[in-house]
């Protein structure tokens, strides 16, 4: 197993030797350690697929288990697609065959998993002639979750409802279509096991979501995004339904939303706030709610502690506040999580005032993005010291995107001395994503010459104005830009510190 590279491509048909070969005849006899079959088999089933093919190749038993693989990714990366030097004729037409070659020599049983994703939206949709077959190849009884992601040009693309018939209809639990056409009907069948269903971009009917809902008791998990021309939503009495996300199209607005779900608790809206009032009683019931729209930090603390008291979990994604966070006197009682991610000039420090109307919380985030005040370094004033709050609860602070801007340094030292049972603060530098330590690429994502600049002033600003301030009793974690994944713009910045090595933060 050590001999595999797990960033070679899997071979495309042309490519291997004897490209008119089946592959049993490229086994090379290897057997391995005295294992049952079984056990090789689970073994196989688990490594990358790149990995799997070429492992295929040297054992009787390996083929055996790569024709019944039961997991079936096919996407530029797993296929070993290089997307910034190949021409994009070339990307579509090596995925084709690749994929091809990969079902030709699958035996189409045992499939419990398969997603199918497109990564740019190419011109040439002529692979769009062999999605059936792909299909029909794969999607069989004992299927579990079905996965079809299609480029934004694709939506001439039918999905063949009738696949979602006879023994899958018994076994899927988990469809995820974005960006086709998708029309069941009555016909299509009871999908009793479905849990999850997720439609992005879709073009279906009214009528035909409604009769495909009534068909899924077991629905756990509705995602409904983009879908046109969907303008009224029903959803029938589906009791493990728990979770329902929308979002709108630009010309097809949802203007109702009837719910009969009685255990629907979490809500995930974005575009207009208007969304959220459309559920009506429904919203009583909500512990969990993810807003993504233009002025929601300010409706949300004005208006949720009354429409929603059983809030337990907010998370906020403001496209822009017309006003800052004011003091108000209805409380989230039972708020315990909060996520807000501001992208415009914003005084962070006024986020207090949220923090002031939820006792309870316990676990704050905040993404500082696009504040766009004076630096800390640039107004030399003193800090400004709110009335004393006592936050009782508050234990775990996390600020992505931490800069010099005085109002951003303000809240962190705030937070230090109101928050009485805090036990971590994290100050981020960056925008909190994945670093190259746990990245399949080895590598950083990208960040502007003027954002590391940006991040060494924080790092100054922690160092000077907040590092006192922290009791012996609180952790405190300053992330700071790779020294390795960002040296050439670090050293053009004039960022020498090599410790911010992603390891070691």
């Amino acid at each position: 197993m050590s001999q595999l590279q797990g960033d070679e491509p899997i071979p495309s048909r042309a490519e291997t030797k004897g490209s008119e070969k089946s592959l049993d005849s490229q086994i090379q006899g290897y057997s391995g350690p005295n294992l049952p079959k079984e056990i090789w088999g689970h073994i196989h089933s688990l490594l990358p697929m790149r990995d799997a093919a070429q492992v295929a190749c040297v054992s009787q038993d390996f083929v055996r288990s790569w024709r019944s693989r039961p997991n079936l990714i096919f996407n530029t990366q797993t296929l070993g697609l290089n997307e910034s030097t190949s021409r994009e004729d070339g990307i579509m037409r090596n995925f084709v065959d690749r994929v091809n070659n990969i079902l030709k020599n699958h035996s189409g049983i045992g499939v419990k998993t398969l997603k199918i994703r497109f990564d740019v939206a190419y011109k040439d949709l002529f692979y769009l002639d062999h999605l059936d077959n792909w299909l029909q190849i794969a999607v069989k009884q004992g299927i579990e979750e079905l996965r079809l992601v299609l480029s934004t040009s694709s939506v001439r693309y039918n999905f063949p409802c009738s696949l979602l018939s006879g023994g899958v209809a018994t076994s899927l639990r988990s469809l995820c279509l974005d960006t086709c056409g998708f029309h069941p009907t009555l016909t299509s069948g009871c999908l009793r096991s479905l849990t999850r269903l997720e439609i992005y971009g879709v073009c279906i009917e009214e009528d035909e979501l409604r009769c495909l809902l009534s068909n899924t008791p077991a629905l756990e998990w509705l995602d409904v995004r983009g879908c046109y021309p969907i303008t009224s939503l029903k959803i029938p009495c589906l009791q493990q339904l728990s979770y329902l996300g929308v979002a709108c199209r630009e010309k097809y607005m949802v203007q109702s939303i009837q719910n009969k779900a009685p255990n629907l608790s979490s809500f995930y809206f974005q575009d207009e706030i208007r969304v959220l009032l459309l559920l009506g009683n429904t919203l009583l019931q909500i512990k969990k709610l993810h807003m993504a729209c233009k002025n929601a930090t300010l409706y949300a603390l004005t208006k949720l502690p009354s429409s929603m008291p059983s809030l337990e979990t907010l998370t906020i994604y403001s496209h822009g506040e017309e006003a800052n966070a004011p003091m108000v006197a209805s409380k989230f009682v039972h708020l315990r999580s909060l996520s807000i991610c501001t992208w415009w000039a914003y005084d962070l420090l006024s986020l207090a005032n949220f923090l002031y109307a939820a006792p309870s919380l316990e676990t704050l985030v905040v993404s500082a993005g696009g504040i766009y005040r004076a630096s800390i370094f640039e107004d030399p004033s003193g800090l400004m010291v709110l009335p004393e709050h006592r936050y009782e609860k508050l234990k775990s602070v996390k600020i992505l995107r931490f800069s010099s801007a005085k109002c951003v340094v303000e809240f962190a030292c705030h937070i230090l001395v109101s928050a009485a049972s805090l036990k971590c603060l994290t100050l981020d530098t960056t925008c909190g994503v994945p670093r190259c330590s746990v990245l399949k690429s080895g590598k950083c994502f990208s960040m502007s010459t003027e954002a590391l600049v940006e991040a060494r002033k924080a790092v100054l600003a922690v160092e000077r104005y907040i590092k006192q301030k922290v009791p012996s009793t609180v952790e405190l974690n300053v992330l700071e830009p790779c020294s390795r994944c960002h040296a050439a713009k670090l050293l053009m910045a004039g960022y020498h510190n090599d410790s911010a090595q992603c390891s070691s933060s």
